[in-house]
């Protein structure tokens, strides 16, 4: 878990707990500010062990220990600390534009080999505009392919777009070994850490959201709301150039 510990070791995590929030669809946390991921979606029973077992006592830990959890093998612990994570980012935002990752990656990918990995709701979209898309997921939909075939297709790609989920699954690394040293890699979606530290690790741009709006927001989160209902934030994209 390389590029987590590059994240975790490049943060001030002197900042008190002040709320923690696990939807069904995202997860929040309030520490300096107010941080997102997405909230897992694992099958199986939970009668023999908890997703987090620290559940109602979280206020009384630090800071330190949510962003912690985001080594668990709980995807749940890992989702707390990868928003813990989030919310502890000093985010650039004059170094950001407000760019859709859909949109970046339509430029960037326009008549080019395309690997995904996560089924996004831009894919029919991504797919008129791509030479070849190739869609990877643990759970895959009409044509995408299962997580087994990364290793086939990613290093062929011109361009690589991977889930900020790959954080929580802990399968960030070894996408990226996959990667084309020419190719043009984006992580994208709400749990995605808008971080530079992610540019030492061969990322050319995250897409991800800070949150203007921390009451607003947990409110959504406890309600149900999935990501395209969140508002009360900024969906900004950090590249490594700079530019588009």
């Amino acid at each position: 878990m390389q590029v987590l510990q590059s994240l975790i070791s490049a943060l001030h995590m002197d900042a008190p707990v002040r709320a923690v929030r696990q939807g069904p669809f995202q997860t929040a946390v309030w520490t300096r500010n107010c941080g997102l991921a997405t909230t897992p979606h694992e099958s199986g029973s939970h009668h023999d062990e908890v997703p987090v077992r620290d559940a109602g006592t979280l206020l009384e830990h630090r800071a330190h220990d949510l962003v912690h959890m985001a080594n668990s093998t709980s995807p749940y612990e890992a989702a707390i600390g990868m928003a813990a994570i989030n919310s502890l980012l000093d985010v650039e935002e004059d170094l950001c534009v407000e760019l859709n990752a859909a949109d970046l990656l339509v430029q960037k990918g326009s008549e080019k080999r395309i690997a995904l990995v996560g089924h996004f709701p831009f894919v029919q979209r991504l797919r008129r505009q791509a030479k070849e898309l190739w869609v990877i997921e643990r759970q895959p939909l009409e044509d995408d392919l299962p997580e087994s075939e990364a290793e086939r297709f990613i290093p062929e790609a011109d361009v690589v777009g991977i889930t900020g989920s790959a954080f929580m699954n802990h399968s960030l690394d070894r996408l990226l070994s996959l990667c084309n040293s020419q190719a043009y890699v984006v992580i994208l979606g709400g749990t995605t850490p808008l971080s530079s530290v992610l540019f030492e690790h061969g990322v050319d741009a995250a897409a991800g959201t800070t949150v203007s709006n921390p009451e607003l927001v947990l409110r959504q989160v406890s309600e149900g709301a999935v990501f395209r209902q969140i508002t009360g934030v900024k969906r900004l994209t950090l590249m490594k150039d700079g530019t588009t």
